[in-house]
């Protein structure tokens, strides 16, 4: 049988992660917007995308501290 993982520092470690993940999608629009209107405008569009895939890793941060939450309760 497997041993107990300590949930509650891999949930703070988790939320800290989830928060870094947030500011940098936000940075990356951020420099994504910049470059939209402009000549430049494949730098936007390789950018959103990145910002696409760091909400997508946001979202399952989320996912992982809720099943951490769920095993936290039981």
């Amino acid at each position: 049988m497997l041993g107990t993982v300590p949930a509650s520092s891999d949930l703070a470690e988790l939320t800290t992660l989830r928060s870094q993940l947030e500011d940098l999608a936000r940075r990356v629009e951020a420099v994504a917007e910049r470059y939209q209107d402009t000549s430049d405008s494949q730098v936007a569009t390789d950018l959103f995308s990145a910002e696409r895939m760091l909400v997508g890793a946001r979202r399952s941060v989320d996912k992982a501290i809720g099943a951490l939450e769920d095993l936290a309760r039981s």
